[in-house]
């Protein structure tokens, strides 16, 4: 899911940096983004949700390779803040009903009534 987000801190050679940029994964535990700047693994960074003004500081758990989009990068809340992307993470042990529809999608929701929340599933 894409939400745009600021992110700033120190790159690689120790100067400070702020870049607006869009998640590519989210989850309620952090991101993946890509940026364009020379970072080191651990290093701390904070993300800033401009929509609500929140932010949340980071810790670097992934490089990827450098692209023509910058480089991967995978960031991991140092406090819980699930609520910080504004998706509600739905528990894999939830139980829910599925409902597979003719485009090949599918809906889950709660069995008591709860509205539909979508879910990714990989269906055999």
């Amino acid at each position: 899911m894409r939400v745009r987000v600021v992110v700033a801190g120190k790159n690689a050679d120790g100067r400070r940096f702020r870049e607006a940029c869009e998640t590519v994964v989210i989850n309620a535990h952090g991101g993946l983004m890509y940026l364009n700047q020379p970072l080191n693994m651990d290093a701390i960074l904070v993300v800033t949700n401009p929509f609500t003004q929140e932010e949340q500081e980071c810790r670097i758990v992934f490089l990827g390779d450098a692209t023509d989009k910058g480089q991967r990068v995978g960031l991991e809340f140092l406090t819980p803040a699930p609520h910080f992307w504004g998706v509600d993470f739905v528990p894999a042990d939830w139980p829910c009903t599925c409902v597979l529809k003719s485009s090949g999608s599918a809906i889950l929701s709660k069995d008591s009534g709860v509205p539909p929340v979508p879910r990714t599933i990989t269906l055999p």
